[in-house]
């Protein structure tokens, strides 16, 4: 174990600006706009404005199996929201989003705009309007929402927990890394279990709880998420694994991880999507 920091908290707390960190710039401990800009608006009823992050791409990977399905009322404008540049502070997607994090929902389908937030809060709203992906009641329903919170109170200790103290803290702080490298573990662990029974996470059945899961375990378990892989031996996790690729084979899911996508290989990225032609600039190879 490393030498004990001399950091002793004061008595009260300020807002250092100078901190460190990859997200010092955007990071405050105020909520509310910082500038007057208003949110561009599309010709479908669903308007999204989200980034392709984990937490994103649940959603496309919802719309893009609703539509899959024949759910017209599914199609959608995404519009990228660039987090670093500190966009979720505009005064229109603080209207959508009080909370100011992607993803954001505005359905405009009916008489008055309905807007939703929280990427869970999302694909259960758009799962009962469709009717698809959640099962109606009982035990199934239970089960599905079950893992579905699961991954909401999760993956904050795998994302702003390992991951952060991981990768982007200014500094390697090595109780944080351990604290919460053995919990990411521990997380992918009740998961292999859990998938070594199920072919998907709520059982036999493909469900809005296999798409909140799969952007963020899945990735993790393939390595690709802060280049943890080696670190966190993650081929241990084989029914993690297998889920991951046989959801990974899915044209919808495919589509949906590469809307507002701005990293990675350019072929794997489509910046905005306002109709389900934007994905005939991508040849079938390179969506695989």
């Amino acid at each position: 174990m490393a030498e004990p920091s001399d950091y002793t908290p004061p008595a009260v707390w300020t807002w250092n600006k100078e901190s460190g960190g990859r997200f010092a710039a955007i990071n405050r401990p105020i909520a509310g706009a910082t500038h007057e800009k208003e949110l561009p608006l599309g010709r479908h009823p669903l308007q999204l404005y989200s980034l392709g992050t984990p937490n994103g791409v649940k959603v496309t990977v919802m719309l893009e199996e609703l539509l899959a399905l024949g759910h017209a009322g599914a199609e959608y404008d995404a519009w990228l929201i660039p987090i670093g540049e500190g966009a979720q502070f505009g005064s229109g997607f603080v209207a959508v989003n009080p909370n100011s994090k992607i993803p954001a929902l505005l359905d405009r389908s009916g008489p008055q705009p309905v807007r939703v937030f929280e990427s869970g809060a999302i694909l259960v709203y758009l799962a009962e309007k469709f009717g698809a992906f959640l099962p109606e009641g009982g035990a199934a329903r239970a089960e599905c929402l079950s893992w579905l919170f699961w991954q909401v109170g999760s993956a904050p200790f795998l994302g702003g927990g390992f991951g952060h103290f991981y990768a982007y803290a200014p500094t390697k702080i090595e109780y944080a890394i351990d604290r919460y490298a053995m919990e990411t573990k521990r997380q992918l662990d009740v998961l292999d279990r859990r998938l070594a029974e199920s072919r998907y996470v709520a059982g036999d059945d493909y469900t809005i709880a296999d798409m909140a899961i799969w952007p963020w375990y899945g990735a993790m378990a393939k390595g690709q998420l802060y280049g943890a892989g080696e670190f966190l031996q993650v081929q241990e996790y084989r029914h993690v694994l297998r889920w991951t690729d046989e959801i990974a084979q899915r044209p919808a899911a495919r589509r949906g991880r590469m809307v507002n996508r701005t990293f990675g290989d350019p072929a794997s990225q489509l910046h905005e999507r306002h109709d389900a032609g934007d994905f005939d600039t991508k040849t079938q190879d390179k969506l695989a």
